[in-house]
């Protein structure tokens, strides 16, 4: 197990912003403003990498440096300058709309001469909250809860928030013009689409109000009337490919949910293991992830390979239960079921942002080990593995037996990471 633990610090810290950003930092305008917003649960050690760097390296006068960063609570940095904001995730709050709005308003004020820089990270689309005209705050709460019981993948979350926002989807970039605008940003979603991460607000946005309606109606959600009239406005289409709000913005990716994986294979390679990479853009119910998974272990063992199956992207979980977990989280509790019994088998899921799913607070668990024993040991005590289950209880479930993975905030957020190591030596 302390093997799986180590894979998963060095993946993290491949995608660390200390390590990825510096090279992509572009250099600050000549003579106006470097404006930096940065919102996720990355932004904290984002912004502090940039005002490192634009400070004591290029010696930029502080006077012509704003800006605001906006993390999960519990992710905030230290800065010098620039307003640390901390705001609600999943669920947006005050400080949400907020730091939306402070963003836009400095966005609004760059000229021409000026260099918008934007950090993005996943966690964006709770952090930044400017509701379509009118929708308040309590609205979009609605609509976020409601997205995330329904089993919904990220992408099509994001599609439904763009189409209810003013700065998702391509509005803050639209904000920004005429000034130079330069995203640098940690994708955290399968495929890596810069549309999707944070809910693209700085890039065109190829999905429609047709396809946000679509998903309301393919979950059965059941919204306030005034969304469903904001999702029926013409006015609240996102802009396109070829609008001019893009023709001065560019988009760089600092680091990827892959960047993170390669450094985890090179490390399973150089113990001596064969490394069975399933992908990094994993998508379905954790449950079902696991179910096969567990089958896959199970033949290398019987074929006697020494072995780990490695797994990254974004699984789901349809809320059933009144329990607490994640998609981590459930899905060590549903492999646990499947491995129980076998010998030589072991597996570690967490979260790379250091908390399973976004939601809670940062002191609550990145994911969990399990292996042969976990179901044998938890009814040792009395417990239903089961039962919790199908009460979506992982955390209860976990939290009895002590096999919690709790490493804190990371200050980075590459999606997950699943690893299950079969060794018969």
């Amino acid at each position: 197990m302390q093997f799986l633990e180590s894979l998963f610090e060095k993946a993290i810290a491949a995608a660390h912003p200390s390590v990825c950003l510096p090279p992509l930092l572009p250099e600050p305008p000549a003579t106006g403003r470097l404006i930096l917003l940065a919102a996720g649960k990355a932004a904290g050690s984002m912004i502090e990498t940039a005002e490192r760097y634009y400070l004591e390296e290029k010696r930029l006068p502080r006077e012509r440096l704003a800006g605001i960063a906006v993390a999960r609570h519990g992710y905030g940095r230290p800065t010098k300058i620039i307003q640390m904001i901390e705001a609600g995730h999943p669920v947006p709050d005050e400080a949400s709309l907020n730091s939306a709005a402070r963003a836009l308003e400095l966005a609004q004020s760059a000229t021409a001469n000026d260099l918008v820089l934007v950090l993005m990270s996943g966690g964006a689309s709770a952090n930044w909250i400017a509701p379509a005209p009118g929708l308040a705050l309590a609205e979009k709460q609605a609509v976020t809860r409601a997205l995330l019981r329904s089993g919904a993948n990220i992408g099509e979350i994001n599609t439904v928030r763009k189409h209810l926002s003013r700065i998702k989807g391509g509005r803050l970039a639209r904000a920004a013009a005429p000034a130079r605008l330069v995203t640098l940003a940690i994708s955290d979603v399968p495929g890596d689409d810069p549309d999707t991460i944070g809910s693209g607000p700085t890039v065109p946005d190829r999905s429609t109000l047709a396809d946000a309606r679509a998903v309301v109606a393919r979950f059965k959600l059941d919204l306030p009337e005034s969304v469903h009239r904001a999702l029926n406005d013409p006015g609240n289409e996102s802009p396109k490919p070829g609008d001019p709000a893009f023709a001065n913005a560019q988009f760089h990716l600092a680091a990827r949910p892959a960047d993170a994986f390669d450094a985890a294979q090179t490390a399973i390679r150089g113990a001596g293991y064969e490394c069975i990479f399933l992908g990094a853009n994993l998508e379905g119910e954790a449950r079902e992830i696991a179910a096969a998974q567990a089958t896959m272990a199970k033949a290398l063992r019987a074929e006697r390979r020494r072995a780990v199956i490695l797994s990254g992207g974004e699984l789901t979980v349809t809320i059933r239960g009144k329990g607490r977990g994640g998609p981590n989280q459930e899905y060590a509790l549903a492999l646990a079921l499947a491995l129980d019994g076998e010998k030589a088998i072991c597996a570690l899921a967490g979260d790379t942002d250091g908390t399973d799913g976004g939601a809670g607070s940062a002191e609550d668990p990145a994911g969990a080990r399990v292996d042969g024993e976990t179901a044998t040991r938890a009814r040792a005590l009395g417990l239903d593995p089961a039962a919790f289950l199908s009460d979506n209880n992982s955390t209860g479930f976990f939290a009895s037996l002590g096999d919690l993975l709790t490493p804190g905030p990371t200050f980075t957020n590459v999606n997950d990471f699943r690893a299950i190591l079969v060794d018969n030596s």
